[in-house]
């Protein structure tokens, strides 16, 4: 019997995604473990593994599909013995169809209109239905019906007048489409160039991709509902600088090399062992207090901003932390990092100094009650031993949410943050 293969949820608040990529194509053997295409989830762009082996018989859902509901069935595999043709005309419709539909309809959009342009120099209106036929997608018609919408009264902008999902989604029940019509009968009425604004400025629209959707969700949720807390001290590098060059020239024949964001995730982590009252995250009625530092890093991603987890920090060696963070932060630029690798995490670093930001606020990640901002190292002057010296040094900003965390406790978990990186032996031991 054919296997379908669905769409899976790859990580647990994931409930759609993008087919980015298939990886194989109709006929080719597949083994369990094998990479069958990459999909870009809530979180990254992920790649997915074949868990039965088999032939694969068809695909249902192109890749570059968007909005694929998990569960819905993506391609089709004949195991060992069944005829492929066979396993290939068993795929259902439904979802992955519409999906698929979707597709179709915006190619065969963009196939149209060059063909339109070259046949008259002119904008005209596409042709209407006759009669009581109403050319429509089936996507459309559904839609449609779950509008409550009159497809009579609704403009097509697909080939030969067809109404596809984009003119359904945009109608209104019970009003029709007349200003589309009197904006193309009306030669007062301007034409709006698509990528021109408003005002008048030159635009290339860019499609937000699954994870921006989630960053620019979650940071909203976060300044909304947390009321943050800044607090910021200054800190002398020159002692953490001189011991980073020591523990590197002692571990180079480990082919370890440390990087300044390295011994900041072990000062971070050892201030909240210190400071464990700022090592919590709120929840509605109780406080979560955690007995592990698991600190998460934030990275820029070519799909956005991703913090992967440096899990028990504390407890781990500084050689340990950049091997592993070196390994994380390599998986986050390729997009290959597992549900487990960036979800959850107790308190988070933001370090923006390698871009030369003096300073500046993050905004929490919840449900985490504090982020660190870490700034550019820099030569200033500075006060040593009662006198006007030079001396490199980085601001530091904590953002902590007030409902967790009172300013004397996240005072203090500065204080502590500071006087580790001052006083850097204390990350060795």
């Amino acid at each position: 019997m054919p296997t379908p293969i669905k769409m899976p949820a790859l990580s647990p608040t994931m409930e759609e995604g993008t087919l980015a990529r298939w990886l194989i194509k109709p006929g080719d053997k597949v083994q369990a473990g094998d990479i069958m295409a990459e999909i870009e989830t809530d979180k990254a762009t992920m790649e997915f593994e074949a868990v039965d082996e088999g032939t694969l018989a068809s695909i249902a859902v192109e890749e570059g599909s968007e909005g694929v509901k998990v569960g819905t069935v993506i391609a089709m595999l004949a195991e060992e013995g069944e005829d492929v043709d066979e396993a290939a005309k068993a795929a259902p419709a439904g979802d992955a169809g519409d999906a698929r539909e979707e597709k179709v309809e915006q190619e065969a959009k963009r196939t149209e209109e060059p063909k339109a342009e070259a046949q008259s120099p002119a904008p005209s209106p596409a042709p209407q239905p006759t009669g009581d036929r109403i050319v429509a997608s089936p996507l459309a018609k559904r839609i449609a019906e779950q509008k409550g919408l009159d497809l009579s009264q609704v403009k097509g902008s697909g080939p030969n007048g067809r109404i596809v999902k984009a003119d359904v989604e945009k109608a209104q029940p019970g009003k029709a489409s007349a200003t589309a019509d009197k904006a193309m009968t009306d030669p007062k009425t301007p034409a709006k160039t698509p990528a021109e604004s408003d005002f008048g400025a030159p635009y290339e629209a860019q499609k937000l991709n699954n994870v921006r959707k989630v960053i620019a969700r979650r940071l909203t949720e976060a300044k909304q509902t947390i009321p943050h807390i800044y607090l910021t001290v200054d800190v002398r590098l020159d002692a953490l600088l001189k011991l980073r060059s020591q523990l590197n020239a002692s571990l180079e024949a480990d082919g370890v090399k440390l990087s300044v964001n390295d011994l900041l995730i072990k000062a971070l982590a050892r201030a909240l062992q210190r400071v464990p009252a700022c090592n919590v995250s709120f929840q509605g009625d109780e406080l979560h207090q955690y007995t592990r530092q698991d600190i998460s890093v934030a990275v820029a991603a070519p799909s956005g901003l991703i913090t992967p987890i440096v899990v028990d920090a504390g407890r781990k060696g500084l050689a340990q932390i950049g091997t592993e963070m070196k390994e994380l932060a390599g998986k986050a630029r390729d997009g290959k990092l597992q549900p487990h690798e960036y979800q959850g995490g107790t308190a988070s670093l933001s370090n923006l100094g390698m871009f030369g930001t003096k300073q500046f606020d993050a905004v929490i990640n919840p449900p985490q009650a504090m982020i660190l901002a870490v700034g550019a190292g820099e030569q200033r002057p500075y006060v040593i031993d009662g006198a006007l010296g030079v001396a490199t040094v980085m601001s530091a900003t904590g953002s902590f949410d007030h409902r967790a965390i009172d300013g004397a406790d996240g005072a203090q978990l500065m204080e502590a943050f500071k006087n580790l990186c001052e006083n850097p032996m204390g990350l060795v031991v």
